[in-house]
């Protein structure tokens, strides 16, 4: 009989129509304050605009969760590590 390893760290991965699920509350923040804007707002244009936005958001954020590289401007690592601690005492001679 074969033997099951319990997994306890599912809400790590768990996506959400391919969105992990800090970025698809952030989606869903994003949804509720356009429905608001489309419910105070009589314009066509308004809702089309909306409704780009949060396809766009959506194609941005599934990207951005496939590479989360995209985003790093900056090396990772320092050039140089070390444990020396930062003084201002000079003990060199003049």
């Amino acid at each position: 009989m074969k033997r099951f390893e319990v997994y306890k760290n599912i809400r790590k991965r768990a996506m959400i129509f391919g969105l992990p699920i800090s970025l698809f509350a952030m989606m869903m923040v994003s949804i509720l304050a356009s429905l608001l804007i489309i419910i105070f707002s009589f314009s066509f244009m308004m809702i089309v605009g909306v409704l780009l936005f949060n396809s766009a958001l959506y194609i941005g954020l599934t990207r951005f969760s496939s590479n989360p590289q995209l985003l790093q401007f900056g090396k990772p690592f320092p050039k140089i590590i070390s444990n020396k601690k930062t003084s201002s005492f000079n003990y060199e001679q003049d």
